[in-house]
């Protein structure tokens, strides 16, 4: 363990954030593995409090980020053992473990590159939480190798705010393991602004979030997991199926609960669940109907969608010219869904 303490790096953070505060280095130590030094901690300051902008939050994650990513920055080594998961936890299981496997031969050959970010736990002494870094904790308690880690004081909320700046970079997260953390970041108390800017998304994409984690329940999304190929659309999609449909939670569980279906993808999942809605409007020979209004409250029509097809009814003049340009706006949709789904 290097002896050097980490306010040398997350000093200049708490100092940009706010002059008046000084990091907290309050010693820890770790049982499991005897150290002649306490272990360097820094202050809540680093991460901010609630009242800090997210953006100046952002600019020094990201330089810190980058000066860890160098080699810059000194960490501790940590027994695995006393690290518990996130309280806040940002990934749905995996359907393999062949990608997971990769990293660790990684990690075993190469070593630990980058640290993970713990906190004290809260409630128990001697023990941490991860903040980001669950599968370099997890290859390290496979591997019985110390882990590398920088201890943060920080409370739930800004726990929270952290992870979603970190998630923010990430490019391995699907769109509802995006959307669980907004809704752990909305059950956490934070503000839109503050959700949007830690995810680097507009109003309208989280206000697309909401619509299915609002919806949906969350037993049934971790049910069906993180369905890679899965994007946006058809996500709305399916929580609008869901809110339109009849018994809809107890037939989509009901579909997922089948041993068969317990060993399918997570894609897979996903498009059981989404059939069973749509059996149940064929069964009932129903049309979904969606009100399609303008953003300043002006009426568009009514879509109707069906087994059979879908059904555009303008109602206003203006109705009729969003259809025309629908229209001609067909074969560019036709390519992003087929970039957004995942799918050729």
């Amino acid at each position: 363990m290097s002896k050097k303490s980490i306010t040398a790096s997350f000093g200049l953070l708490a100092a940009g954030i706010d002059a008046n505060e000084a990091a907290d280095v309050t010693p820890a130590t770790v049982p499991a593995t005897p150290r002649p030094s306490p272990l360097p901690r820094v202050g809540a300051g680093v991460i901010g409090a609630a009242d800090r902008s997210i953006g100046a939050l952002r600019a020094e994650h990201d330089r810190l980020a980058a000066l860890l990513a160098s080699g810059g920055g000194a960490s501790s080594e940590l027994d695995p053992a006393l690290v518990d998961p996130s309280p806040f936890p940002d990934r749905l299981p995996d359907d393999g473990d062949a990608g997971y496997l990769e990293f660790r031969q990684t990690i075993e050959t190469e070593g630990q590159r980058v640290p993970i970010q713990v906190r004290p736990h809260p409630n128990e002494a001697g023990r941490y939480q991860v903040v980001y870094g669950h599968r370099r904790l997890r290859a390290a308690k496979e591997l019985s190798r110390p882990v590398k880690a920088i201890v943060v004081e920080m409370s739930d909320r800004e726990m929270v705010v952290s992870q979603g700046l970190e998630n923010a970079s990430r490019q391995d997260l699907t769109w509802i393991e995006r959307t669980l953390f907004a809704r752990r970041m909305d059950d956490a108390g934070l503000k839109a602004r503050d959700i949007r800017s830690a995810l680097s998304i507009d109003d309208p994409e989280l206000a697309r979030m909401r619509s299915v984690y609002r919806a949906v329940p969350l037993e049934l999304i971790e049910r069906i997991g993180r369905a890679p190929k899965v994007g946006r659309p058809r996500w709305v999609d399916f929580s609008r199926r869901f809110s339109l449909v009849s018994n809809s939670e107890e037939r989509v569980l009901k579909t997922l609960s089948a041993d068969k279906v317990l060993k399918t993808s997570s894609d897979e999942r996903f498009r059981l669940a989404f059939d069973a809605l749509k059996a149940s409007n064929a069964s009932n020979g129903e049309a979904d109907s969606l009100d399609l209004i303008e953003p300043g409250g002006e009426p568009l029509g009514v879509l109707k969608v069906s087994d059979k097809g879908l059904r555009l009814i303008a109602s206003t003049a203006r109705g009729r010219s969003f259809s025309a340009f629908l229209q001609a706006e067909m074969p560019r949709l036709i390519e992003r869904f087929v970039e957004e789904d995942g799918q050729d």
